[in-house]
């Protein structure tokens, strides 16, 4: 494969490199912070060769590669002078730049997203810490016992244990890289609370005090939520002090002033509060445990497969060292993650025993084989199991029962690792608890998805709805619906004819289509009005909706460039009518002659239409 290649069409078709702020990868997915979603083009990097699915979720938009992953991501990366979670452009003078503002509609997408780009840049070192983690485990369980009283076992120990122990210092990084502010001085402010300075006062259970105010004596490491408040404060002061502080004094006080007030608030506010709302969420996660400890588990697996494809499961993963940490053990989150890598290996396998395509069935078992042993499953999410729709249930089934009897058993994580059977010592001495939710989690899926079947007709990618061929003087409907006159419609913009004469339609088709051959010559970002120059030299205008401009482009998906030539009845923007109509929109669609250039045009104004009736 030619990843050379396929690094440049994926930076095209996230609206260039122009448009991207921060390039990241996880596993098995590039990961992209983009200035204008809108300029993104899903449709396109769905159908490039090499790229298994597109998902937008907590203000990332990640293209899934697999295996093609790392050498895609390396030559973006190369190509394109991009650097893993580093910004594009880091104007301290400029950090006013609009955002969204919060409401209680976003505020739950605002923090997952938050979250999640601050714990993105952690994640390779806690699994590779938790896995040499592992790999000791096994050298003094299995091998060597005194190994544990060496030297070298207690140096190894420390690489083992540096990600979880400094992990507050890399939260703070990603925190301080997603607000936009310089991480430097959100890692400084953070590293305090584990200089050894204030360790050792913890240690001797010392009495200290702050400006004359009480310090709590808490242990910091591996702590997440801290660093996550310290970052916020540090980026409010930061923008403080750039405000007041003259240009040419810049480069001395504004970090003087950052890290002395995020650091000291650390020590006696943000620290504390921190720890404490962090005992609450471990104190929830026992209750669960303690009550409904097995359905949870059960219903997480059963339910990680649709959270993996909107990528909220990495909002989970910074809990899981947290529990290690209080109460010790992890009896919910990485069970269930485990189980739900099984289960979808499990679904793979009862694919590949149901189909009769013997090159397909080895890709299935390929692909099981991934999951269950690598722990990488959104190859088989995309690749095979949403694609043929039906083994998802099975997915769903087996994580649900392999969740709910290891959890019945007692399993508990005690160490962070993968999720995979490899990482089964994590679970020390309730590992045989593990054994019986994976068997239970990879029979059931293969059993479910073998007796289901597979819906091959839902792979099929689907075709322009209109094709028949219209000569240049035509003006046909852009759309299914009811004709109506345009001096009807609740717009003044639009019923008085400010833009120009034309008629509305009511949809009833979720495809909106070219008026006629041409050429598309506006296309607005948020897809919900787009304007044509036919080859007649007629401008024509498509508004879909009323104050549908207020959507920012959510429930439209735009299928052609700007620019591009385009016929009569071509779909241009596919809308999710349901959802826009739910949101309190109108989709009365109109279609404006903005210029007649010199011709006499009359469009009809009543009745029920198709997609390319004609409308002259």
């Amino acid at each position: 494969m030619d990843y050379k290649k396929l690094a440049a069409d994926i930076v095209e078709n996230v609206g260039g490199e122009s448009n991207i702020e921060i390039v990241n990868h996880c596993m098995t997915r590039l990961r992209f912070n983009l200035k204008d979603v809108s300029k993104a083009n899903k449709e396109n990097l769905e159908d490039l060769d090499g790229v298994l699915g597109v998902v937008y979720a907590g203000e990332q938009y990640m293209v899934i590669l697999g295996q093609n992953l790392i050498p895609t991501y390396n030559a973006v990366v190369k190509d394109f002078n991009l650097t893993a979670g580093s910004n594009v452009d880091e104007n301290l003078d400029d950090m006013d730049k609009k955002k969204d503002p919060l409401t209680w509609k976003n505020v739950g997408s605002k923090v997952i997203g938050f979250i999640s780009a601050s714990v993105t840049p952690l994640l390779p070192g806690l699994i590779a810490g938790g896995m040499m983690k592992v790999a000791l485990l096994l050298v003094v369980t299995f091998f060597n016992p005194q190994y544990a009283n060496s030297s070298s076992y207690a140096l190894l120990s420390a690489i083992a244990d540096a990600p979880f122990y400094f992990m507050p210092i890399i939260v703070a990084y990603g925190a301080a890289t997603k607000l936009g502010g310089t991480p430097v001085y959100a890692m400084v402010a953070t590293a305090s609370l584990l200089h050894g300075n204030f360790t050792s006062l913890v240690t001797a259970a010392k009495h200290a005090t702050l400006f004359g105010i009480n310090v709590p004596m808490l242990n910091y490491g591996s702590t997440l939520l801290p660093a996550l408040l310290i970052a916020i404060t540090a980026y409010y002061a930061e923008k403080f002090f750039n405000k007041i502080v003259p240009g040419i004094f810049r480069s001395v006080f504004v970090g003087l002033g950052t890290i002395f007030i995020a650091g000291s608030l650390g020590f006696l506010i943000l620290g504390p509060l921190g720890n404490l709302l962090g005992q609450g969420i471990a104190s929830g996660f026992m209750f669960l445990n303690s009550t409904v400890g097995p359905l949870a588990v059960g219903l997480l697996a059963a339910c990680l497969p649709w959270m993996v494809m909107a990528g909220m499961h990495t909002v989970l993963t910074p809990f899981m060292p947290q529990l290690l940490s209080n109460p010790g053990y992890d009896a919910i989150l990485r069970p269930a993650f485990l189980i739900h890598n099984m289960a979808e290996g499990g679904a793979n396998l009862g694919v590949a025993a149901r189909t009769k395509d013997a090159k397909f069935r080895s890709e299935c078992l390929s692909l099981a084989i991934g999951c269950i042993v690598a722990g990488v499953t959104e190859p088989a999410i995309y690749g095979v199991n949403l694609k043929y729709r039906r083994p998802m249930y099975g997915v769903m089934a087996g994580g649900f029962v392999g969740g709910f009897l290891a959890s019945l058993l007692g399993a508990k994580a005690y160490v962070m690792g993968y999720s995979n059977v490899l990482a089964l010592p994590i679970f020390q001495n309730t590992i045989m608890a593990m054994v019986v939710g994976i068997i239970a989690a990879i029979a059931t899926s293969a059993v479910v998805t073998f007796v289901l079947g597979i819906d091959e007709k839902s792979a099929k990618k689907v075709t322009d709805p209109v094709q028949e061929t219209y000569p240049d003087d035509a003006i046909v409907s852009v759309s299914d619906g009811t004709l109506m006159n345009i001096e009807n419609v609740n717009d003044e913009a639009f019923s008085q004819k400010l833009l120009g004469d034309g008629i509305a339609i009511k949809l009833k088709n979720d495809f909106v289509c070219s008026p006629a051959n041409g050429t598309l010559e506006t296309m607005f970002p948020t897809g919900h009005a787009f304007g044509v120059l036919t080859n007649e030299g007629v401008e024509l205008l498509v508004h879909i909706g009323l104050d549908t401009v207020k959507a920012k482009g959510d429930g439209f998906d735009v299928l052609v460039k700007q620019g591009e030539k385009v016929r009569a009845g071509q779909p241009i923007v596919r809308v999710d009518r349901a959802k826009l109509e739910k949101a309190g929109y109108d989709l009365t669609t109109m279609l404006v002659i903005t210029n007649a250039n010199n011709q006499e045009i009359d469009l009809k104004e009543s009745g029920n239409v198709n997609v390319g009736t004609l409308l002259i």
